[in-house]
């Protein structure tokens, strides 16, 4: 089982896909979101959202100015300013 990810700048989409895991900073701190994890609704900090793939590999963006919603086992990152690093 994996979570669908969808992460997204206010214009474009920057990525999506499955993962097993994505951890992203908020204003409280950060957050590690796994499948079956509570629905939520936080504001992302500036910093790095990092997202590791099923197969263990990882994807890291930059993001700021923006929110993380989880429902069920779909992580939604809206970005106001959103770049991949690797």
């Amino acid at each position: 089982m994996a979570l669908t990810v969808n992460l997204v700048a206010a214009d474009h989409e920057v990525w999506s896909g499955e993962a097993s895991l994505v951890v992203a900073k908020t204003t409280i701190g950060e957050i590690g979101i796994m499948t079956g994890h509570e629905p939520v609704l936080g504001v992302l900090a500036a910093g790095e959202v990092r997202i590791t793939l099923e197969d263990g590999s990882k994807i890291i963006a930059n993001a700021q100015d923006g929110f993380l919603s989880v429902e069920g086992d779909i992580v939604t990152i809206v970005a106001g300013n959103a770049a991949l690093i690797s």
